[in-house]
Protein backbone atom coordinates (compact mmCIF):
# COMPACT_ATOMS: atom_id res chain seq x y z
CA UNK A 1 0.00 0.00 0.00
CA UNK A 2 1.61 3.53 -1.12
CA UNK A 3 1.52 6.78 1.47
CA UNK A 4 -0.30 9.51 -0.36
CA UNK A 5 3.04 10.91 -1.02
CA UNK A 6 4.35 7.96 -2.46
CA UNK A 7 1.50 7.93 -5.01
CA UNK A 8 1.98 11.82 -5.46
CA UNK A 9 4.63 11.35 -6.36
CA UNK A 10 4.45 8.40 -8.95
CA UNK A 11 1.21 10.09 -10.51
CA UNK A 12 4.03 13.15 -11.19
CA UNK A 13 6.02 10.97 -12.65
CA UNK A 14 3.45 9.74 -14.78
CA UNK A 15 2.41 13.20 -15.64
CA UNK A 16 5.74 14.04 -16.77
CA UNK A 17 6.22 11.30 -19.04
CA UNK A 18 5.10 12.91 -22.14
CA UNK A 19 7.47 15.64 -21.90
CA UNK A 20 10.26 13.08 -20.95
CA UNK A 21 9.68 10.64 -23.63
CA UNK A 22 9.53 13.32 -26.52
CA UNK A 23 12.64 14.58 -25.34
CA UNK A 24 14.01 11.44 -25.23
CA UNK A 25 13.75 10.75 -29.30
CA UNK A 26 13.55 14.75 -30.23
CA UNK A 27 16.15 14.92 -33.04
CA UNK A 28 16.93 11.53 -33.78
CA UNK A 29 16.87 10.42 -37.35
CA UNK A 30 14.94 7.06 -38.73
CA UNK A 31 18.72 5.60 -38.35
CA UNK A 32 19.23 6.54 -34.60
CA UNK A 33 15.59 5.21 -33.86
CA UNK A 34 16.08 2.10 -35.24
CA UNK A 35 19.15 1.59 -33.42
CA UNK A 36 18.78 -1.34 -30.39
CA UNK A 37 19.89 0.02 -27.40
CA UNK A 38 21.69 -3.27 -26.47
CA UNK A 39 21.83 -7.03 -28.09
CA UNK A 40 18.33 -8.35 -28.40
CA UNK A 41 16.73 -5.11 -26.97
CA UNK A 42 14.16 -3.00 -28.88
CA UNK A 43 15.00 0.13 -30.47
CA UNK A 44 14.04 3.91 -29.22
CA UNK A 45 11.01 3.54 -31.87
CA UNK A 46 9.83 0.22 -30.16
CA UNK A 47 9.80 1.60 -27.09
CA UNK A 48 7.80 5.04 -28.20
CA UNK A 49 5.24 2.76 -29.12
CA UNK A 50 5.67 0.07 -26.49
CA UNK A 51 4.81 3.20 -24.10
CA UNK A 52 1.47 3.79 -25.86
CA UNK A 53 0.49 0.24 -26.07
CA UNK A 54 1.35 -0.02 -22.17
CA UNK A 55 0.20 2.79 -21.25
CA UNK A 56 -3.20 2.71 -23.41
CA UNK A 57 -3.59 -0.89 -21.64
CA UNK A 58 -2.89 0.81 -18.26
CA UNK A 59 -5.41 3.34 -18.26
CA UNK A 60 -7.80 0.74 -19.40
CA UNK A 61 -6.73 -1.41 -16.80
CA UNK A 62 -7.34 1.73 -13.90
CA UNK A 63 -10.41 1.79 -15.23
CA UNK A 64 -12.16 -1.27 -14.87
CA UNK A 65 -10.24 -1.56 -11.22
CA UNK A 66 -12.27 1.22 -10.46
CA UNK A 67 -15.92 1.01 -12.09
CA UNK A 68 -15.75 -3.36 -11.41
CA UNK A 69 -15.74 -5.79 -8.96
CA UNK A 70 -12.74 -7.43 -9.39
CA UNK A 71 -11.97 -6.95 -13.07
CA UNK A 72 -10.04 -9.82 -14.91
CA UNK A 73 -7.02 -8.36 -16.53
CA UNK A 74 -5.59 -9.99 -19.20
CA UNK A 75 -1.97 -9.86 -19.82
CA UNK A 76 -0.42 -9.66 -23.76
CA UNK A 77 3.15 -10.32 -24.66
CA UNK A 78 4.82 -6.67 -25.20
CA UNK A 79 7.98 -8.57 -27.56
CA UNK A 80 5.31 -10.35 -29.68
CA UNK A 81 3.63 -6.38 -29.92
CA UNK A 82 6.81 -4.64 -30.89
CA UNK A 83 7.34 -6.86 -33.65
CA UNK A 84 4.25 -5.68 -35.38
CA UNK A 85 5.05 -3.32 -38.40
CA UNK A 86 2.83 -0.22 -36.49
CA UNK A 87 5.57 -0.74 -33.97
CA UNK A 88 9.10 -1.33 -35.81
CA UNK A 89 8.37 1.16 -38.44
CA UNK A 90 5.93 3.57 -38.02
CA UNK A 91 6.83 7.05 -37.00
CA UNK A 92 6.67 7.89 -33.73
CA UNK A 93 4.90 10.76 -33.29
CA UNK A 94 1.29 9.08 -33.52
CA UNK A 95 2.70 7.12 -30.33
CA UNK A 96 3.70 10.48 -28.96
CA UNK A 97 0.22 11.75 -28.91
CA UNK A 98 -1.40 9.03 -27.36
CA UNK A 99 1.12 8.72 -25.03
CA UNK A 100 -0.18 12.65 -24.43
CA UNK A 101 -3.54 12.00 -24.80
CA UNK A 102 -3.65 8.92 -22.44
CA UNK A 103 -1.67 10.80 -19.95
CA UNK A 104 -3.87 13.74 -19.62
CA UNK A 105 -6.74 11.26 -18.73
CA UNK A 106 -4.75 8.83 -16.31
CA UNK A 107 -3.08 11.56 -14.13
CA UNK A 108 -6.68 13.56 -13.83
CA UNK A 109 -8.65 10.50 -12.85
CA UNK A 110 -5.84 9.42 -10.36
CA UNK A 111 -5.89 13.26 -9.18
CA UNK A 112 -9.61 12.34 -8.37
CA UNK A 113 -9.77 8.82 -7.15
CA UNK A 114 -10.35 9.02 -3.06
CA UNK A 115 -7.89 7.28 -1.11
CA UNK A 116 -10.15 4.18 -0.28
CA UNK A 117 -10.37 3.92 -4.11
CA UNK A 118 -6.73 2.92 -4.62
CA UNK A 119 -7.11 -0.28 -2.56
CA UNK A 120 -9.79 -1.32 -5.10
CA UNK A 121 -8.50 -4.82 -6.86
CA UNK A 122 -8.35 -6.80 -10.07
CA UNK A 123 -7.20 -10.18 -10.71
CA UNK A 124 -4.19 -10.70 -13.66
CA UNK A 125 -3.81 -13.25 -15.48
CA UNK A 126 0.24 -13.23 -14.76
CA UNK A 127 0.40 -11.54 -11.62
CA UNK A 128 -3.00 -12.55 -9.55
CA UNK A 129 -3.91 -9.72 -7.56
CA UNK A 130 -3.61 -6.56 -8.21
CA UNK A 131 -4.58 -3.68 -6.48
CA UNK A 132 -4.97 0.08 -8.01
CA UNK A 133 -1.68 1.34 -6.06
CA UNK A 134 0.10 -1.75 -7.68
CA UNK A 135 -1.02 -0.53 -10.77
CA UNK A 136 0.57 3.06 -9.99
CA UNK A 137 3.66 1.58 -8.29
CA UNK A 138 4.34 -0.14 -12.26
CA UNK A 139 3.17 2.19 -14.12
CA UNK A 140 4.87 5.30 -12.29
CA UNK A 141 8.31 3.87 -12.81
CA UNK A 142 7.15 2.11 -16.10
CA UNK A 143 8.02 5.34 -18.43
CA UNK A 144 11.18 6.34 -16.72
CA UNK A 145 13.04 3.09 -17.03
CA UNK A 146 12.13 3.65 -21.01
CA UNK A 147 13.27 6.65 -21.14
CA UNK A 148 16.41 6.30 -19.00
CA UNK A 149 17.04 3.51 -21.62
CA UNK A 150 16.62 6.10 -24.99
CA UNK A 151 18.95 8.32 -23.24
CA UNK A 152 21.01 5.77 -22.65
CA UNK A 153 21.68 4.97 -25.99
CA UNK A 154 21.82 8.35 -26.86
CA UNK A 155 24.82 9.06 -23.92
CA UNK A 156 26.83 5.98 -25.74
CA UNK A 157 26.37 7.32 -29.16
CA UNK A 158 27.22 10.45 -28.52
CA UNK A 159 23.97 11.51 -29.89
Amino acid sequence: MLTPPQRKELIDKMRQLPDQIDESVRGLNDSQLDTPYGPGKWTPRQVVHHLADSHMNAFVRMKLVLTEDKPALKGYSQDDWAKFDDASKLPVHSSLAIVRGVHERLVHMLDHTKESDFQRSAVHSERGEISLDDLVLTYGRHGEKHCAQINGLRSAKGW
